[in-house]
């Protein structure tokens, strides 16, 4: 065996010393033919992410490459880079003979490498200039020719740290920056020499010397490395010896102490917004992708780490259930739109739990009033004027050709009241008129304005989002939003009718430091000031007297708030979107899956909530975020009042679906029967008659329902007429001429907002309080 080692080490080395001439003459072929080689290409560098209090959240890589300057890089790392991959660096040319020779003796004196015969200029050649090249014999002749060249190109230094920052030490490192972090959780300049040379025995196979996965074969290659050290009289007998017992192989893949992050909700929102959802990083998906995880940028968010920490808190007022019920909260400042808390659920973590319940489209149940109450007041609408909300009803479904009608039965009947009534009790038969008669397809226009954000916006592909859809539905929720959405359409209410888009980047500088993004929004005016005051005004009852009463009442005693509440059929979801003049928020609570009702829930029933509304958990929640938001960094300033109205109360109608009626006259009435024969009367006394039960009083016009003002005769009615009588020695009858009856004329009240009429401020249909509207079907109900 010694012998067939002998006589194939004598080939080759014979073969070696035959060709190398031949190779330098090749290698230094540029001498006659002068070729640049191109320069080097920027390195990939690790992307960092930062809330606004400056603390790392977040870092985005491809392969993990943390570039460094070899002004940074210990003088004993050097060293044993040197010692164990090319210990001739400084003095050869690019190519070293000799030192293949060498290597090419000693592997076959040993089971396996030791040193390789490339020289560090030939590697960075080989990583820079010759990737994709075929291995086959020319390979490494053009190897050492470019090395050649690039010695004359680059100082010695330059070729060095460019070494030290590209070369691959496995488990998705690149460069000593990445591996120093990788294996031993620290920077560069605290590696040690063993430390260093460890990592520099890497380079020759990281996959197969890995110490994670393979731990065997990375202590022989250690082991071997060590003896290096030892030959170049680097360390001694003993201190091999001494590193041999103590020296422990990394077992896991490390992050320094300073830079270690976990992903989030907020940072895997972040990542898909850089990359589908804007062009802050470039036009193109691979362009953005680049720059992200090879940028090394360093990115600025709106993530308030107070804010988010006090979320986080608030969530847990939901008991932990077997049931999967979970919370999710988003908040947005109402003057930036900047988003500064997101919580999607229990708690991310990457392969099992990444469903970000803050993005998930949700049926909103009666939350998505706010925008029927603010394009209602848009359009016109008082906050006093009259709407029927009772029930049953039936009403239109034009956005639904295949159910012409829809029915709202399971709901609180809220008879004909005001607007500022039917908000705060949440009555489903007034809002779905009233969502009507501001037009659906008006309605759908103004949740797309009040809302508009990277996740929900005009004329979004259908495969990305479902459209917002005109249904009869609307009112009742049908139409899914998620908690996003929500926090961005009511804080263009508490920003006085001017929407800002949410954000999650404040600004971008590049790995030089130059700022390359910085946020700006002017604004959009969606609903005019008067119009968002009014709505602000309404809803502050849902907290004080409303729906949310329960749960916060006290603190809209303290502290100037508003919001809607909303919970989907069969409490599959429930809502609190709420927002004061600083922070704009909405609550969800469901099961990820969706259809798990939130009903007789053990662990919510034990807490005396058997019924999962909004105006339970999600209130509640809520309430726990805002208690302590804003206390030193906001003035918890009110809004202005709204001011007063330009005109008294108004009937509000929905046509073709009421009707609106006068009276233009009475008809006669007819005699009635013969009264029983009745005991004889005092002397004196006055017998009344009576009067049909749609005939009106004696000496008043009909009278209309007790929760709407009674509309004045048309014209006037005569006086019944009363028969008094003289008590008769004997019996006798007595009878009473009834008043004539009403007879309703129907007014002309023209129709419902045509489809294509978008604009905010087209009035809504309404008449004067005097008059009689009833359902078209029934007739005139005075």
């Amino acid at each position: 065996m010694v012998l067939v080692i002998g006589a194939g080490a004598l080939l080759l080395t014979a073969t070696v010393v035959a060709v190398a001439p031949r190779v330098w003459r090749i290698a230094n072929a540029h001498e006659e033919i002068p070729v640049e080689l191109p320069d080097f290409a920027d390195l990939a560098q690790r992307t960092y992410v930062y809330d606004v209090a400056g603390r790392e959240i977040a870092s985005f890589e491809v392969e993990n490459s943390q570039p460094i300057s070899l002004a940074d890089v210990p003088d004993e790392v050097v060293d044993a880079f040197l010692a164990v991959e090319d210990n001739e660096f400084w003095v050869h040319h690019g190519v070293n003979v000799r030192s293949l020779f060498r290597a090419t003796l000693s592997n076959f004196a040993t089971e396996g490498p030791i040193q390789g015969a490339s020289t560090i200029t030939m590697q960075v050649v080989k990583n820079d200039y010759m990737a994709g090249f075929d291995r086959d014999g020319r390979y490494k002749a053009l190897q050492a020719t470019y090395a050649v060249r690039l010695e004359k190109q680059k100082s010695k230094e330059e070729i060095l740290e460019r070494y030290l920052n590209t070369v691959f030490f496995g488990q998705n490192s690149y460069g000593i920056g990445a591996a120093a972090e990788t294996y031993f959780g620290k920077p560069v300049q605290e590696l040690t020499f063993i430390e260093a040379a460890f990592l520099a025995g890497l380079v020759q196979a990281p996959s197969s010397y890995d110490p994670i996965n393979n731990p065997e074969q990375s202590r022989t290659r250690f082991l071997q490395v060590l003896e290096r050290l030892e030959d170049d009289e680097l360390i001694t007998e003993d201190e091999r010896m001494e590193v041999e017992e103590t020296f422990v192989l990394p077992e896991r893949v490390r992050r320094r102490p300073e830079a270690a992050t976990e992903r989030t909700y907020f940072t895997e929102a972040l990542r898909d917004y850089l990359l589908n959802r804007s062009d802050i990083l470039g036009d193109t998906y691979e362009e953005r992708y680049t720059q992200l995880h090879r940028g090394g940028l360093l990115i600025h968010t709106t993530l308030d780490p107070s804010l988010q920490a006090q979320a986080e808190r608030a969530v847990l007022e939901l008991p932990a259930n077997e049931a999967g019920i979970e919370a999710a909260l988003t908040s947005v400042e109402t003057d930036s739109g900047a988003i500064r808390a997101m919580v999607g659920g229990t708690g991310f973590v990457p392969g099992q739990n990444e469903v970000n319940l803050a993005l998930a489209p949700s049926q909103t149940g009666s939350s998505i009033k706010l925008f029927i109450l603010a394009a209602a007041l848009q359009a016109g609408a008082q906050p006093a004027d009259v709407v029927d909300g009772r029930k049953p009803c039936t009403l239109p479904n034009p956005g639904d050709p295949n159910e012409p009608t829809f029915t709202i039965t399971d709901a609180v009947d809220g008879g004909v009241d005001t607007v500022r009534s039917h908000t705060v009790r949440s009555i489903n038969c007034a809002y779905g008129r009233m969502s009507q008669m501001v037009g659906l397809n008006r309605m759908v226009d103004t949740v797309y304005r009040m809302s508009e954000n990277p996740y929900l916006y005009e004329g979004q592909p259908a495969v990305e989002r479902e459209p917002i859809q005109p249904f009869g539905s609307f009112a009742t929720g049908a139409n899914e939003m998620s908690t996003l959405d929500m926090a961005s359409g009511i804080q263009s209410i508490a920003n006085e009718g001017v929407h800002l888009e949410p954000y999650f980047v404040e600004y971008i500088d590049d790995a030089a430091g130059e700022r390359v993004y910085t946020h700006f929004d002017p604004g959009t005016e969606v609903l005019s000031r008067t119009a968002a005051l009014r709505a602000v005004d309404v809803m502050k009852g849902v907290l004080t007297s409303g729906t949310a009463r329960g749960e916060l009442a006290d603190f809209a005693s303290r502290r100037p708030a508003f919001g809607k509440t909303g919970t989907q059929d069969s409490n599959f979801t429930a809502f609190f979107v709420g927002a004061t003049r600083e922070l704009s928020t909405a609550v969800l609570v469901r099961d990820p899956d969706r259809y798990t009702s939130m009903r007789n829930i053990p662990e919510f029933s034990a807490v005396g909530v058997p019924r999962v509304q909004g105006g339970t958990f999600p209130a509640r929640i809520w309430g726990a975020y805002m208690e302590n938001v804003g206390l030193e960094q906001f003035d918890l300033a009110d809004w202005d009042e709204p001011g007063r109205t330009l005109r008294g109360p108004a009937r509000l109608y929905l046509p073709g679906n009421e009707c609106v009626y006068e009276i233009i006259g009475y008809e006669p009435a007819p005699t009635p029967p013969p009264a029983e024969t009745a005991p004889p009367a005092e002397e004196g006394a006055t017998v009344q008659g009576f009067r049909s039960p749609l005939a009106p009083p004696a000496t008043e016009p009909p009278a209309p329902p007790p929760t709407e003002p009674a509309p004045p005769p048309a014209t006037p009615a005569p006086t019944p007429v009363t028969t008094t009588t003289a008590p008769p020695p004997a019996e006798t009858t007595t009878t009473t001429t009834l008043p004539p009856r009403p007879i309703y004329g129907q007014v002309e009240s023209g129709t419902t907002i045509p489809p294509d009429v978008l604009d905010p401020n087209a009035p809504l249909p309404s008449v004067p309080l005097d008059r009689v509207v009833s359902p078209c079907n029934v007739g005139p109900r005075p």
